[in-house]
């Protein structure tokens, strides 16, 4: 599940190393990504697609 931060709404994978308290989870990304490289960090290298999210 990806989890917001609240500093600075950035959106990270639920292992992301980044991780610290104030993060919420998301049930799903917000509209505003649409592609891979919207999300910024490297937690999501992972991934190939949105769709695998």
């Amino acid at each position: 599940m990806p989890l917001m931060s609240d500093d600075d709404f950035s959106i990270h994978d639920d292992d992301c190393e980044k991780q610290e308290s104030g993060w919420m989870p998301v049930s799903d990304l917000p509209d505003e990504v649409t592609s891979m490289d919207d999300l910024d960090c490297a937690c999501w290298e992972e991934y190939d697609s949105i769709a695998e999210i």
